[in-house]
């Protein structure tokens, strides 16, 4: 007989699992136990078998490689537009593997040619700005999350009461409406009148016939820069603003484009402190910069505290 003991012997007719005749002859004589034991075993490394194939991982799929490193597939797949064509693909793939190969070698010449000193001095750099990159984040989250956005009037005020002299104009303000008439226009003067009045039937009037400017702006109640009124009337100079932009006074330009037709509401002269309603962004800005800071300041205490009480920081000192 080819396999003379079942459980000692190997019996190459049947092998792996013992099914010729001889092998089961054995088999059946052999005590329950023994029998009950070797088909637990047999049916142990079949459920073992069928687990390492259904959680095999898939081999990573490879576009590239220079020297040990490798350009994965899935790294160039997320970078695909999901409308680009076949063509233009495989356009990309090509110039992108081109690219990361030229990097890489490059990055080993560099490894093999620059100082030791340098090669130091550039990985702490990559190291610090990793750290700095991965921390700037999270803080960033955490002040998204626990930090208030909220910015009360009274705030904004009493802000701007207490930092005043620290909001001194460094160009002239000016409340104005105007409108750009384009030559041809025949009613300047019912224009000028009713932009002078300006009372409801003079802008209900004004509004009606509003398509036949070129510019208009009848929103007389904020503070616009001097250098963006010059925007919108190209004739107003900072040589002639001095004559044109004067309290209650109306103003009558032309250039090549048309007539320009204003009124001057209010003005804030250079070194006026400026309007509340004008620097409100900016004094928000700097309350929620500060608040800002003044959060992250406490959150770095407070984890460094936590990180002592748990004694995952500690200093040490010379004489230790």
């Amino acid at each position: 007989m080819v396999g003379k003991n079942l459980l000692s012997n190997k019996c190459y007719l049947c092998l792996p699992f013992g099914i010729c005749y001889f092998c089961a002859m054995k088999f059946l004589k052999l005590p329950v136990i023994y029998r009950v034991n070797y088909l637990t075993g047999i049916l142990f490394l079949l459920v073992l078998g069928a687990c390492n194939s259904i959680f095999k991982k898939e081999e990573p799929q490879f576009l590239a490689r220079v020297g040990e490193e490798y350009l994965y597939r899935e790294e160039v797949a997320q970078l695909l537009g999901k409308g680009m064509s076949k063509e233009d693909s495989a356009s990309f793939v090509t110039n992108y593997i081109n690219s990361w190969a030229s990097k890489q070698l490059l990055l080993a010449k560099a490894k093999i040619n620059l100082p030791e000193g340098k090669l130091a001095k550039y990985d702490a750099l990559v190291s610090d700005y990793r750290t700095d990159l991965y921390t700037r984040a999270y803080k960033e989250a955490l002040v998204r999350k626990g930090s208030d956005s909220v910015v009360s009037q009274s705030q904004l005020e009493n802000f701007y009461d207490a930092e005043k002299e620290n909001f001194k104009l460094k160009e002239k303000l000016v409340k104005l409406r105007f409108v750009a008439l384009p030559h041809e226009f025949l009613n300047k003067v019912e224009v000028a009148e009713r932009l002078k009045s300006f009372k409801r039937k003079d802008i209900e009037v004004l509004d009606s016939i509003g398509v036949q400017f070129r510019k208009l702006n009848f929103n007389d109640s904020i503070w616009v820069s001097i250098s963006r009124v010059m925007e919108e009337i190209p004739p107003l100079t900072f040589e002639n603003a001095d004559k044109h932009l004067k309290k209650s006074q109306f103003f009558e330009l032309e250039d090549a484009k048309g007539v320009y037709l204003g009124q001057i509401v209010d003005i804030k002269k250079v070194n006026d402190i400026a309007p509340l309603s004008f620097i409100e962004p900016t004094i928000k800005q700097v309350l929620l910069s500060r608040r800002k800071l003044d959060y992250l300041r406490k959150l770095e205490t407070e984890i460094i505290d936590e990180a002592i009480k748990e004694n995952e920081f500690e200093v040490y000192t010379k004489d230790e």
